[in-house]
């Protein structure tokens, strides 16, 4: 099995005021600068010897990041309750069409140490 893996950050902010407690923190409008690992797998590489070829893994991430960075994500269509989880599977239903061999997305917040990871099943 053959793993093939890009990163790429973006800064946004978000409110989680419909998921927790009012005074809680992140009922708040707050920013943070994520960090998202996507990862393709193929049993071989293909003729090219490669899975992808990272331009094109590039092209598709950077029009993903276009959509998510500086943004208040709770105004971007299927956002409306942004968790790390939610933003994952966001992340991955709008890769997987230009990267088929597409297996995971990781998000993470690493100022806090917070990563999540979605798997196609």
């Amino acid at each position: 099995m053959y793993e093939q893996s890009y990163s790429f950050g973006f800064e946004a902010a978000h409110e989680l005021a419909d998921n927790v407690g009012p005074g809680h923190d992140y009922a708040h409008v707050h920013g943070h600068s994520f960090r998202v690992t996507v990862t393709l797998r193929a049993d071989a590489p293909g003729p090219q010897g490669w899975i992808e070829d990272f331009a094109v893994v590039r092209a598709a991430c950077d029009e993903v990041r276009g959509v998510l960075d500086h943004r208040f994500l709770n105004r971007v269509e299927g956002l409306e309750r942004p968790t790390l989880e939610v933003i994952a599977r966001w992340i991955f239903d709008r890769l997987s069409p230009s990267l088929p061999a597409l297996a995971g997305v990781e998000v993470s917040r690493p100022s806090l140490c917070e990563v999540v990871r979605y798997w196609a099943s």
